[in-house]
């Protein structure tokens, strides 16, 4: 019999000392003395013991043993296992062992509670010493070791505690089954579960619910979500923890939708809705960025009393924050009366990822100020936000708190420190980083590629590329897609070739990703008609495949295909993007179709896009090139965004078409709005110079570009200036600036200067000129063309003689021009004696009859060879003969 102490009062206070100090026995005894009527109510050790366990309340327990000790009360094996579980409740393993190793008789429940309790506190190693000393095992005592082993992440060895267990004869329960299932999870080893699916339809547990439970889990998390589904619908009973777990896989597995529909489907079957399940429909919802569904299933869980659980709520932070509601985000984070560090995490990784990086260094500032620590995840969202800001500096301070926290070893953070390098700009750090880790995972090796290619080192990119492939690690996607845009970066198509080969052997060939990339390859290499291929045979066409495609045809100055490719899309139901809309304008104003051009820009009304900076400088761009300078100031003048593409453009579309006073006034607009002129600015403004004749303000902007701004003149800037020098007549100035250029002159800047020296009819010099042309190319006609006209010019026919017999010798043509017209929304196009015009009969016929008609008239023209003088007439001709017919 137990001993009856009927001077306990529990639970609340039991053993707390007075106010005065005295212990509460003393005070106790005072009151018995002074004869005071206390309620009584009889509890024995074992009671007690176990009310404490429950509540975990260590120091009362603990003086109820003290208690026992005085009272010379010895506990039977039932006392002393409430005992037991009492310290391995409250984790002080220590006492615990000492009671265990005291106790005179022991019993499985003896043994069993302390290789739980070990196990439990991750010591396997004690676990299972106990576990072999044990006289006597059971069920549970193969469970706990089996269990432990799970929670310490060993679970191959819980597999093999469960194979020992059924080789002892030991029969399985449905513990059993529902540990060693999620071991088979957590490893992903579907195909042992399968087997254990196979014991356990043997001994009749698969219709039990907690071992069917166990198996729905196992098999979605083993990426076998059709059986998963499948067994779920053959249960022959299902509770909440079924639900969850068919749910869970469901996200598990990217199958959002169905995680919703089995949502809905729970809840038609009145069952109640728990934590789990609703932290994974609102990860179905961040998952669809479907933010209307996300603000439903809110409210149903604000209804439900779960609105102010932390991991409820910190999964519709999540939502929102993926959904791109940062408002939203921040209101629910706000409004949370206790935060813990995932709810955190969620919401800086949230910033991260919505481009906002201050606002996530700011609470990564309020985490560290907190008594909740940080984690790896912490980590990679600070990381994040300071490649989002290209902070550098606040990049490499947190570099050192990783250090010190020891976390920068973890691959996570590594990776994440990488990426925030890279993006940042600085590879030698990045790539330090790279050689320093002690483990190298896809996602490092695509960090370190990725950090190559966007730093413009593409020989690096692909020689990292090899080195991946000599670890013998895998590419994927985003490895092929970096290394791509490295050879379409050196027009490296034989590389581009060979990896296209091993692409094609790994199965990704017509992966929407890569294929897109393969064909952003080709068009840059020139080889359009494989970028074609590739497109058409895509299974998945993405609104990115489609953009390679026609940005590839208007990159390589096929303007109509990417006009054709455009129209195909829409067709095909693809919505465009800003850079859809952006490559197509840039095709009307290479081919002057305004026309197209206005009819694109209605759509990009209809869309609201019309704000984008990126769609606005296009179309600035485009109403210029075509001729429509009034449009093109419009949509300036309404930009609400400029950035330096817009004022860009509109300084180019002055200075091409000769208006270099409004050109030069837009530019000092700029600068008045404080906005940062590149190189390219420099050009349109220098050519606006050219145009105006502005030798001096040309010198002096010219000067500026280094003195003021830190930009180095490029060849273009040298070119322009020797246009400026050279139409003021300054043309030996104009060769000394080429000859004292830093950088070899190409054949555009000496083709410059020759056109000057034929305006200016100075021979000495076009000839010095013409031969610096043709040493670069022996083959370039028009620097023998140039050069016969100053002949010409000056008189010296015997020089123009030499000329035609040298083109002649070595059957040198000029290349025949090209000139197009719309009529009726299409565009025929024209080259010098073409015949392929569907209506070229007729024309011809029109073109005699016009030729007839002007034979009185005599062109007054300067001399060109025979050859260039027909084919520019045969070539105005055509032109005049389409629009008559």
């Amino acid at each position: 019999m137990a001993l009856k102490i009927s001077h306990f009062h529990f639970p609340k206070l039991l053993f707390s000392c007075s106010s005065s100090g005295k212990h509460f026995f003393e005070s106790l005894s005072v009151s018995l003395m002074k004869n005071r009527p206390i309620p009584r109510k009889k509890k024995t050790f074992s009671h007690i013991f176990q009310e404490c366990s429950n509540q975990t309340s260590l120091n009362p327990g603990k003086q109820a043993h003290c208690q026992m000790i005085i009272s010379g009360f010895i506990p039977t094996i039932f006392v002393a296992n409430c005992l037991i579980q009492l310290y391995i409740k409250c984790g002080n393993l220590g006492y615990a062992n000492k009671v265990f190793d005291r106790m005179s008789q022991r019993d499985v429940v003896s043994w069993n509670a302390l290789i739980f309790g070990f196990a439990s506190n991750g010591m396997m190693g004690i676990a299972n010493s106990y576990f072999d000393e044990m006289p006597e095992k059971d069920v549970v005592s193969w469970n706990s070791l089996i269990s432990g082993y799970l929670k310490n992440g060993e679970g191959l060895k819980a597999i093999k505690v469960f194979v020992e267990m059924g080789r002892m004869g030991v029969q399985f329960d449905w513990t059993s089954f529902a540990v060693v299932l999620k071991a088979c999870a957590l490893l992903e080893e579907f195909y042992v579960g399968v087997q254990v699916h196979g014991i356990a339809v043997k001994v009749g547990f698969d219709k039990d619910v907690v071992t069917g439970s166990a198996l729905v889990d196992m098999y979605g998390k083993c990426w076998r979500l059709d059986d998963s589904i499948r067994f779920f619908y053959q249960m022959p009973e299902k509770n909440w923890v079924s639900w969850s777990a068919a749910i869970s896989g469901c996200v598990q597995n990217d199958k959002f939708v169905k995680s919703v529909e089995l949502f809905k489907e729970m809840q038609r079957e009145g069952i109640v809705v728990n934590q789990s399940a609703y932290a994974s429909v609102f990860r179905s919802c961040a998952g669809l960025s479907a933010f209307r569904l996300g603000r439903q299933l809110h409210g149903h869980a604000l209804k439900s009393n779960f609105g102010l659980d932390l991991i409820v709520g910190t999964a519709i932070l999540d939502m929102y924050a993926k959904c791109g509601s940062m408002t939203d985000a921040q209101k629910l984070f706000n409004l949370f009366p206790i935060r813990n560090l995932q709810s955190f995490n969620a919401i800086i990784i949230g910033y991260a990822r919505c481009d906002r990086g201050f606002q996530a260094l700011h609470l990564f500032q309020l985490l560290l100020k907190s008594d909740l620590g940080f984690d790896e995840i912490s980590l990679s969202g600070a990381f994040s936000a300071c490649a989002v800001i290209k902070g550098s500096v606040e990049g490499v301070q947190v570099h050192a708190l990783a250090v010190k926290s020891t976390f920068e070893s973890n691959i996570c953070v590594a990776n994440a420190i990488l990426d925030m390098y890279s993006k940042c700009g600085a590879l030698a750090e990045a790539c330090h980083v790279f050689h320093e880790m002690e483990r190298r995972d896809a996602i490092s090796w695509n960090a370190i590629i990725a950090a190559n290619e966007q730093n413009g080192n593409e020989e690096e990119t692909l020689s990292h590329f090899v080195s991946m492939l000599h670890s013998g690690m895998e590419p994927d996607e985003f490895t092929y897609g970096s290394v791509l845009k490295a050879c379409s970066g050196q027009q490296a198509l034989n590389y581009g070739m060979e990896i296209h080969n091993r692409i094609i052997k790994s199965g990704m060939g017509l992966h929407s990703f890569v294929g897109s990339a393969l064909v952003d390859m080709y068009s840059k290499c020139g080889m359009m008609e494989e970028a074609e291929k590739i497109h058409d045979r895509i299974e998945q066409q993405t609104m990115v495949g489609w953009n390679a495609i026609i940005s590839g045809f208007s990159l390589q100055k096929e303007s109509e295909e990417a006009q054709n490719f455009f129209s195909r899309m829409l067709e095909m139901g693809v919505k465009p993007d800003h850079f859809t809309y952006a490559t197509v304008l840039d095709t009307c104003a290479n081919l002057a179709t305004v026309g197209i051009g206005k009819q694109i820009h209605a759509q990009i009304i209809k869309l609201e896009l019309q704000s984008d900076v990126y769609i606005c400088s296009t179309l600035v761009d485009m109403y210029s090139k075509c001729g429509n300078m009034h449009d093109s100031k419009l949509m300036f003048e309404k930009a609400t965004n400029r950035d330096f593409v817009t004022w860009n453009a509109m300084i180019c579309g002055y200075a091409q078409h000769g208006l270099g006073e409004e050109a030069l006034k837009v530019f000092e607009d700029m600068i008045l709005e404080n906005v940062t002129p590149n190189h390219a600015t420099f050009v349109s403004v220098l050519r606006a110079c050219a145009h105006v004749g502005l030798v001096e303000k040309g010198l002096h902007y010219f000067g500026l570009m280094s003195s003021n701004y830190g930009l180095a003149p490029q060849l273009e800037h040298y070119s322009c200036m020797v246009d400026i020098m050279g139409r003021a007549g300054q043309v030996s100035e104009a060769l000394k600036l080429i000859n004292d250029m830093p950088f070899e002159p190409d054949d555009v800047i000496w083709r410059t200067l020759l056109s000057i020296c034929k305006i200016h009819s100075n021979v000495e010099v076009a000839e010095k000129v013409a031969n610096s042309l043709l040493q670069l190319d022996p083959q370039d006609s028009s620097a023998y063309i140039l050069l016969s006209n100053i002949y010409a010019d000056a008189g010296m026919w015997d020089k123009v003689s030499d000329m035609r017999k040298i083109m002649r010798y070595n059957k040198l043509k000029k290349e025949p021009g090209c000139s197009w017209i719309e009529v009726k929304d299409e565009v025929h196009a024209f080259l010098v004696g073409d015949k392929a015009h569907p209506r070229c009969k007729e024309i011809y016929e029109k073109l005699g009859i016009l030729v007839d008609e002007m034979r009185c008239y005599v062109a007054d023209i300067d001399f060109f060879l025979e050859e260039e003088a027909n084919q520019l007439k045969e070539q105005e001709e055509l032109k005049i003969s389409l629009c008559s017919l």
